[in-house]
């Protein structure tokens, strides 16, 4: 008889190989299903295979809520109870899907947190950064995340064959294992060749990776945290410190330039164009900043 970790490590297998999950979408998928589990035990002596009824999943639901969590997270992990019975019940694990009287919380949608221009260009072009490999490198994360907009698990994952200098392009396999390709601007380019010539020369190592850490080993999501919280910490305003703040600003900028909306879309790898639309309030609040100061009758 299968027992829940077992099929819980073959459904997050199966999220990984056939659906292209990312490793982020996992981990938190795995911690999910894993606290679930936790309640249905200590409060009902059940196993997740065992619940039919959905009472029993809103009274987790509502357990979150006490305990404050967001609604976008709460909707996260109902989003991994949703997939993982459906995944149960194809696979004639359960006769009846729990889920399908559970709804989704409502929530308000976040402006996000960007980066001014005034204040990426002080991190960019007038902070000292060293002059040895790892103050290269460090200047290169920084420069990439905003120059391109790609996400962290994209940039953890670029290899130096992704990299291609001739044509001034970088491509990035984004979710669900798609590709595409973003446009290098001179000053990235050449940071890039710097940070390349560095490495070889005092790394000397077989690492496909295209980011390393000092002693030549692929970086991982937690280095570069640490590493883009370094810098964005220096911003006394700053909400946030996150690789995505960068992602953020690369299209707050874009569209505040007057970037169509399509292409700024297609540059981050949205599927959709309601996911690139967030950035358009950005974008009006700087709008309505010029009517205010400028317009006679404002």
């Amino acid at each position: 008889m299968c027992t829940t970790s077992s099929i819980t490590d073959i459904f997050l297998d199966h999220l990984q190989s056939e659906k292209r999950y990312s490793a982020h979408t996992i981990t938190s998928y795995r911690h999910d299903l894993g606290q679930f589990e936790d309640y249905i035990k200590l409060n009902y002596n059940l196993s997740p295979l065992e619940v039919e009824k959905h009472f029993f999943i809103r009274e987790w639901v509502a357990s979150l809520s006490e305990q404050n969590f967001s609604a976008r997270t709460i909707n996260r992990k109902i989003a991994c109870l949703k997939s993982f019975y459906k995944f149960l019940q194809r696979r004639s694990l359960i006769e009846k899907n729990p889920m399908q009287q559970v709804v989704s919380l409502k929530s308000g949608k976040t402006i996000p947190v960007f980066v001014t221009e005034e204040s990426i260009a002080q991190i960019l072009d007038h902070f000292s950064y060293t002059d040895d490999f790892p103050g290269t490198r460090d200047k290169l994360v920084i420069e990439l995340l905003y120059g391109t907009g790609i996400r962290l698990a994209e940039l953890v994952n670029t290899k130096d064959s992704d990299i291609n200098l001739y044509e001034k392009l970088i491509k990035i396999t984004g979710k669900g294992n798609k590709e595409r390709f973003i446009p290098l601007n001179k000053s990235l380019a050449e940071l890039i060749k710097l940070y390349s010539s560095q490495k070889t020369l005092l790394l000397q190592n077989e690492s496909k990776s295209f980011i390393v850490t000092d002693n030549g080993k692929a970086v991982y999501p937690g280095f570069i945290y640490r590493l883009v919280k370094k810098y964005l910490s220096m911003i006394p305003v700053l909400e946030k410190t996150s690789p995505h703040v960068l992602r953020h600003t690369f299209a707050t900028h874009l569209l505040n330039k007057g970037a169509d909306l399509n292409a700024i879309k297609d540059l981050l790898g949205h599927s959709s164009l309601a996911a690139t639309q967030v950035y358009t309030h950005n974008s009006l609040d700087k709008i309505k900043a010029i009517f205010d100061q400028a317009h006679p009758k404002a």
